[in-house]
């Protein structure tokens, strides 16, 4: 086995949770009155945490803090109402984490989603996979790219971090897994395209999830 463990991001690789973020944030620009944006602008808007998403939707002269502050509030709860409503796993992911976890490969995840909402999310949407760790951003913690809590799961996996593929779809995610010494795999079916992971260190490039496979296993 090349890999011991694989560590996953969470939406745009392992679940699809574009359009439940594009209505609950268009939601909130309608509210407010303000252009909305189509489904795809969200592919560019996510991944760097929830207050830089909110920043990116919000017309560049209504970026002060007052108008941000109350637009995350808001988006908060309308995303919380239907953030299932859409959302599911990419075709081909259920058979990739049956495949892995037969073979004794650990799973683990880590995203930019506040910590308990990441939790939430793996529950309602992947409960028959164990991750372990499993974390989201928390206070205190630099959200990735920074390596530290991609670290931190390499030490309580007891793995040296050249042990662990991690898989992402996004610039954010191929920075993070340079910088911790992981090996960093692309999926082109997400929020990014090729360009971006190429740009940003990607060392592999999988267009289905099956492809995963032979990266992890082979000798």
């Amino acid at each position: 086995m090349r890999y011991h463990a694989v560590l996953f991001d969470l939406d745009g690789t392992l679940l699809d949770t574009l359009e439940d973020l594009a209505a609950a944030a268009n939601r909130v620009l309608a509210d407010q009155g303000l252009p909305r944006h189509p489904v795809d602008a969200y592919r560019h808007f996510v991944g760097d945490g929830l207050r830089v998403l909110v920043e990116r939707m919000l017309p560049a002269d209504r970026r002060d803090a007052a108008m941000v502050g109350g637009a995350v509030a808001a988006f908060q709860e309308a995303y919380a109402r239907t953030w299932h409503d859409r959302s599911a796993p990419y075709p081909g992911i259920a058979d990739l984490l049956d495949r892995l976890t037969a073979e004794g490969v650990r799973l683990s995840i880590l995203s930019n989603k506040p910590d308990a909402f990441t939790r939430l999310c793996v529950q309602r949407l992947l409960p028959r996979w164990h991750f372990d760790p499993l974390l989201g951003q928390r206070d205190g913690v630099p959200k990735k790219p920074d390596p530290t809590a991609a670290l931190e799961i390499a030490r309580l996996l007891h793995l040296d971090p050249a042990q662990i593929l991690y898989v992402g779809d996004s610039g954010v995610d191929m920075r993070t897994a340079r910088a911790a010494g992981m090996v960093a795999a692309g999926v082109l079916w997400g929020f990014r395209d090729e360009a971006e992971l190429t740009r940003t260190g990607a060392q592999h490039l999988v267009a289905r999830p099956e492809e995963l496979l032979p990266l992890v296993l082979s000798s």
